[in-house]
């Protein structure tokens, strides 16, 4: 009964100077997304991107529009030519509508890369000025927006880092 007691009361006042020890830590969470969408440099990116889809999705409608009007010339054409010919020109159709696939697969990739490495350059340029924030404001621990469920709102420092970010960083490279 005694070691019972004395075990429970180990435990009680372990529990207890381990929340009063985490209570101490300075916490603190960021929205990068925010950070990423509404910063100088971000913005730069994301209209970058824009303008890469729009012209990605101009070449696919004109590839489109092209493969589209051989395939009805084809169409037309087939009472008109023989059977083998007829043949002939749909394996090459086909053939065509392959190297279309092919090329906007492959485009829509590089834009992928594109929006990753521009990420990436992000996150390392957000990196030290997070760093710097954290000691000068004796913040122990940054964490994402994205994985806290409730958190008072004067510990997010979104918009605190966003400035900073703004003074430091006018454009990133990416390329």
């Amino acid at each position: 009964m005694k070691k019972k007691f004395f075990f429970t009361i180990f435990f009680i006042s372990f529990f207890l100077s381990t929340n009063i020890s985490n209570a101490q830590d300075n916490i603190a969470f960021i929205d990068l997304n925010i950070v990423f969408d509404n910063s100088n440099a971000g913005k730069k990116i994301n209209k970058q991107v824009t303008e890469k889809k729009k012209k990605n999705n101009k070449n696919f409608k004109e590839l489109k529009k092209k493969f589209d009007t051989d395939r009805d010339k084809l169409i037309a054409q087939k009472n008109v030519i023989s059977p083998e010919e007829f043949e002939k020109k749909i394996i090459e159709l086909e053939s065509n509508l392959k190297k279309y696939n092919t090329k906007i697969n492959k485009e829509n990739n590089e834009l992928n890369q594109y929006q990753l490495k521009a990420r990436k350059k992000f996150f390392d340029n957000i990196r030290p000025i997070l760093e710097d924030y954290a000691k000068k404001n004796s913040i122990d621990v940054i964490l994402k927006k994205e994985n806290i469920l409730i958190g008072k709102t004067t510990l997010d420092i979104s918009k605190d880092i966003l400035d900073l970010f703004n003074k430091k960083i006018k454009t990133i490279s990416v390329e």
